[in-house]
């Protein structure tokens, strides 16, 4: 089959590997109808190995989805032919985290994709107990955004947000527009949103962003005090990992409310904690997501329809993914998701 493969940095190589092997008991053999690509995968071909083991060779993708060709055979109420989801990280169930229900933080936690090998290829196993089914009325260009969807859907649900409440999220490239869908689901309200390019703050605006920021030429604090009264968002997602992001971000919030940080700050960051610790403002880290719990959300939630219409950048075809997504990703020239037809 051909699949793309990571050398090592500015080294992915779509080339022909051995078919995977049958599936084993709790494991589904499928045919990737869609993949897609996001930051990780970028900063990975830019810079890595970061999460990919060193001198491994992977075939890359933790984002795709596609049709049943075989079910282990413990494998229950999943059967040839359906069509799935999969969350792509895998769990033990049995540490501790796991058995407290956080199974993102899984001791022995691994991704496909990074760890394993990925959906950027015609054929991959997945084990079962990760995959979802999609609904017929889903199409695989919806139904491949499942998995970033559910990252999204874990962030805002770390950070508590409730209808009604005012919630701000700072950077709509790549995360941050799945960001955006899921603080309008949960009813956030004014949803404000934040960012520096004319696109992203569209797509922002078309997701139902009712308050938008252009932090070029706004001051992006006091965009969020006017837009709530002085009061502040009662929850902020900063999911650009910019320096003084974090700290911006709680500048925003109000006494008593939450910062979720998405963003990863590729060197420590400062922050006036005494001014944090009296207004009592939670600051809520926020990984992956729980697969059980986010993934089903993500894909209800794309079940409504319309979310893939305005996030989606372009579709390839597998042999163009390093020219035509993994390069333009690098190179911050595109605002919106890159999907991949393995097909062609």
């Amino acid at each position: 089959m051909r699949a793309a493969v990571y050398h090592g940095p500015g080294d992915v190589r779509v080339e022909s590997v051995p078919d995977p092997r049958d599936p084993g008991p709790h494991e589904l053999l499928l045919q990737v109808t869609r993949g897609s690509i996001c930051g990780t995968d970028a900063s990975e071909f830019a810079s890595g190995p970061h999460l990919i083991p060193r001198d491994a060779r992977v075939i890359l993708g933790h984002e795709f989805t596609g049709t049943v060709v075989a079910a282990g055979s413990e494998v229950d109420g999943i059967l040839p032919g359906a069509r799935v989801v999969a969350g792509a990280g895998m769990w033990c169930g049995e540490c501790p985290p796991c058995r407290a229900g956080r199974t993102n933080l899984c001791r022995s936690y691994y991704t496909l994709g990074l760890q394993a090998d990925g959906g950027l290829a015609e054929y991959v196993l997945a084990p079962s107990k990760m995959c979802e089914t999609v609904p017929e009325g889903v199409s695989d260009d919806a139904a491949v955004l499942a998995q970033p969807l559910a990252v999204a859907l874990h962030a805002v649900r770390r950070g508590g947000i409730t209808p009604g409440e005012p919630a701000v999220v700072i950077g709509v490239g790549g995360i941050g527009a799945f960001l955006v869908a899921a603080a309008k689901a949960r009813g956030a309200a004014p949803l404000i949103a934040a960012d520096v390019r004319d696109r992203r703050l569209e797509t922002a605006r078309r997701l139902g962003a009712d308050v938008i920021v252009d932090a070029r030429s706004q001051d992006v604090v006091a965009a969020v005090l006017e837009a709530t009264g002085g009061e502040g968002a009662a929850v902020v997602v900063e999911a650009t990992g910019r320096d003084g992001a974090t700290a911006a971000a709680a500048a925003c919030t109000r006494r008593g409310g939450r910062v979720v940080m998405l963003g990863l700050p590729t060197t420590p960051q400062l922050l006036d904690v005494a001014k944090i610790s009296l207004a009592e403002i939670d600051l809520v880290a926020t990984l992956a997501h729980v697969c059980k719990v986010d993934l089903p959300e993500a894909v209800a939630v794309l079940a409504g329809g319309g979310l893939h219409d305005v996030v989606v950048d372009r579709t390839v075809p597998l042999d163009a993914v390093v020219e035509e997504g993994l390069a333009p990703l690098t190179a911050g020239s595109l605002d919106g998701k890159v999907l991949v037809a393995p097909a062609g």
